[in-house]
């Protein structure tokens, strides 16, 4: 039988799906995405280190850049173009709130409400914590080996944090994703625990140790890290830090092609901000879902092919037979 072959009409998606990788920040080394090898991925299952958002609405994206004429001749006319400005920006609404939603609509740095120590004094960013447990060797991104004692001091359902001591340094701090930037030597030992994006829900708790929901973002723990409970996460409006992520935004269409944006490196441009989404239309003062608002700025790369610097990837995978 011959194949059919067609004109695909313009795409026709529903929604957009978003996923978010981790930027070197002291390299400003982007995670990359080659639509060639990685585009036909489970929507569910991105490769790694991509992390799925799930679906975002209201998702628009506009290029500042701007071009300028080169005139010459008399009277002046247009010999070429150039680009006098590079810029873009990306802006959405995340539907569920997580740890990294919360980063991400933030412009500034996000941390982790360790579990206070008993009659610790109040403070709005997370009162002292309590003592952290040392990771014993033969954990696993998904399995926490701990002293008896230790492990029977969290339950199942809770919330952990696992990274090392904050020992003094400066300069970005947490793994694998960074977390802050340390300016000038801290007192708290606690510290890269607060700001960590290594993060994990405990599912079952044993007599040796923890077994998590999900992997660890920086899988295994290296030897020396500790962990602790957190109850929460919490940002702050204002700071000197921002958020800077690699990102993917993908349209899949009803007839299987895709669309792919890539932004090797997006940094969140504005404070805090939230929506409130009515949940009835005939009734817009009840009941509203809250979703984060996200801005971002598009800072440029140096593309290896040729030496151009670029801030926006669109790719575009065609439905199985339609003409190309």
């Amino acid at each position: 039988m011959a194949t059919t072959w067609y004109c695909a009409p313009a795409p026709v998606a529903r929604r957009v799906r978003a996923y978010f990788a981790p930027v070197n920040r002291a390299s400003s080394t982007p995670t990359l995405f080659d639509p060639s090898q990685q585009g036909g991925f489970s929507l569910n299952s991105p490769p790694t280190p991509w992390l799925s958002l799930g679906w975002i609405q209201d998702f628009a994206r506009k290029s500042a850049s701007k071009s300028s004429a080169v005139n010459a001749g008399i009277p002046a006319a247009a010999l070429e173009q150039v680009r006098e400005t590079l810029q873009a920006e990306v802006s959405c609404e995340f539907l569920s709130w997580t740890k990294l939603t919360m980063a991400l609509a933030t412009g500034a740095q996000h941390m982790n409400l360790l579990s206070a120590a008993s009659g610790a004094a109040l403070a709005a960013d997370g009162a002292a914590a309590a003592p952290a447990v040392v990771v014993q060797s033969g954990s696993t991104g998904s399995s926490i080996v701990l002293a008896a004692a230790d492990a029977a001091k969290f339950t199942a359902g809770s919330m952990i944090a696992v990274d090392a001591d904050y020992a003094g340094q400066t300069g970005y701090v947490g793994t694998p994703i960074a977390g802050a930037y340390v300016r000038q030597p801290l007192t708290d030992v606690d510290y890269i625990r607060r700001v960590t994006f290594n993060v994990g829900l405990v599912a079952q708790v044993s007599s040796t140790g923890l077994t998590l929901a999900e992997l660890l973002p920086a899988g295994a723990p290296a030897a020396g890290w500790k962990m602790q409970a957190i109850t929460g996460f919490v940002d702050r409006e204002g700071g000197s830090f921002y958020q800077e992520w690699s990102a993917l935004f993908v349209m899949e269409g009803s007839q299987g092609e895709r669309i792919f944006f890539h932004y090797p490196r997006l940094q969140s441009m504005m404070g805090a901000e939230e929506a409130s989404l009515p949940l009835s239309v005939k009734q817009p003062s009840g009941q509203a879902r809250i979703a984060l608002k996200g801005h971002f700025l598009a800072l440029p790369v140096a593309d290896p092919l040729d030496g151009e610097r670029v801030v926006c990837y669109r790719s575009f995978l065609p439905a199985a037979h339609a003409l190309i």
